[in-house]
C-alpha cells in the first residue's frame, strides 16, 4: 500500500510503520460530516503526538484541497492524500470520518467508522495501552453528537 504525504514523494505503509505505530483519522473534504469532526479529531491526534506513534490525517483528495480543508492541521500533523481512495479501501474503511490504528507489523490494531465516540475510544484506549500512554477523554462539551458518516467510496 502506497501513501502520498502532503508535499512529499510516495512511501509505502510498511516504511511508515517500520519504527512507530500509526494512528490516523480519515476525512473527506467534500462532506460536511468530516468538517464537523476536524477540531475533535485534531485534539485526539494531538494527545498522541508525543507518544511513540505517528499521528496523521488520511484525506480523500489532492494536495491543494487537503491544504484548504485542513488549514493549519495539514502542517501540524502528517497528512496523506488518498485522492483515488485506494488506501481507504485497502484499510477496509466504509464510512468517513474514520479512525484507524496500524501496528509496526502492518496489521490493523483497530478502526472506528463514522463518529461513534465509544468505537473511537476503543481504538484510542487500545493504542494508549500499547504505548503506555494516557487515554484521551472524549467526547467533550462542544464535540459533535454521534453520526454515521458518509460512504467512503465517494
Amino acid at each position: 500500500m502506497e501513501l502520498r504525504p502532503l508535499g512529499g514523494e510516495p512511501v509505502s505503509l510498511a516504511d511508515q510503520v517500520r519504527l512507530f505505530h500509526l494512528l490516523a483519522v480519515v476525512v473527506d473534504p467534500y462532506t460536511e460530516e468530516s468538517s464537523w469532526l476536524l477540531r475533535t479529531a485534531a485534539r485526539i491526534l494531538e494527545e498522541f503526538a508525543e507518544a511513540d506513534c505517528r499521528t496523521a490525517w488520511i484525506i480523500t483528495c489532492g494536495e491543494s484541497d487537503a491544504r484548504t480543508f485542513l488549514g493549519p492541521y495539514a502542517q501540524q500533523f502528517l497528512t496523506f492524500c488518498d485522492e483515488d481512495r485506494s488506501v481507504v479501501e485497502a484499510l477496509g474503511v466504509e464510512s468517513i470520518p474514520a479512525m484507524v490504528a496500524i501496528s509496526v507489523d502492518g496489521t490493523l490494531i483497530g478502526s472506528a467508522q463514522g463518529w461513534d465516540p465509544p468505537a473511537w475510544r476503543e481504538v484510542t484506549d487500545r493504542m494508549a495501552e500499547i504505548l503506555a500512554w494516557n487515554k484521551p477523554a472524549f467526547p467533550r462539551p462542544g464535540d459533535p453528537v454521534p453520526f454515521p458518516g458518509t460512504p467512503a467510496a465517494g
